[in-house]
């Protein structure tokens, strides 16, 4: 056998290997009463979006695709998810302080504004996630008024 075949017979045994390695799911039983839906009003068509373009990444209940299976993409979408919700998890919003919470709906409203969320490389693969400009100025505008409200309890 020629170096170029053991190299592909190494390649392909290596990719059947790692399909063992999975990275754990991130998926909640049950909605946590500190959800950010349960914490604060949010009209429902705004939940939605929330929930389709925003809970993979930040929240504690990933809706995970079929290709998520298949290593390395698995890992690669497990350390997305992973950093997402280090930065906001709304799963665990209302665990926040009320200063955290005013920094990160003064972010969601900054991101969504400058249009850095929900990341490109998201809406790709994800297409119902795209927002239009008048959901996008109804969550800023959802976001500052929670914020708002938050400066009157502090």
């Amino acid at each position: 056998m020629g170096a170029g075949k053991k190299i592909s017979v190494l390649v392909f045994l290596l990719l059947v290997v790692i399909q063992f390695i999975r990275p754990p799911r991130n998926r909640s039983a049950k909605i946590m009463p500190t959800d950010i839906t349960k914490m604060y009003d949010m009209p429902d068509t705004l939940r939605i979006y929330f929930r389709t373009a925003c809970y993979d990444c930040h929240s504690n209940e990933t809706n995970y695709p079929w290709y998520s299976n298949i290593q390395p993409v698995g890992w690669v979408l497990a350390n997305h998810i992973e950093k997402g919700k280090h930065d906001l998890n709304f799963s665990e919003f209302g665990s926040y302080s009320i200063r955290k919470q005013q920094s990160k709906l003064q972010a969601i409203a900054n991101s969504i504004h400058d249009g850095t969320m929900p990341l490109s490389s998201y809406t790709i693969f994800h297409r119902n996630t795209r927002l239009t400009d008048d959901v996008k100025a109804s969550i800023i505008d959802w976001a500052n008024k929670i914020k708002d409200s938050l400066k009157l309890k502090n």
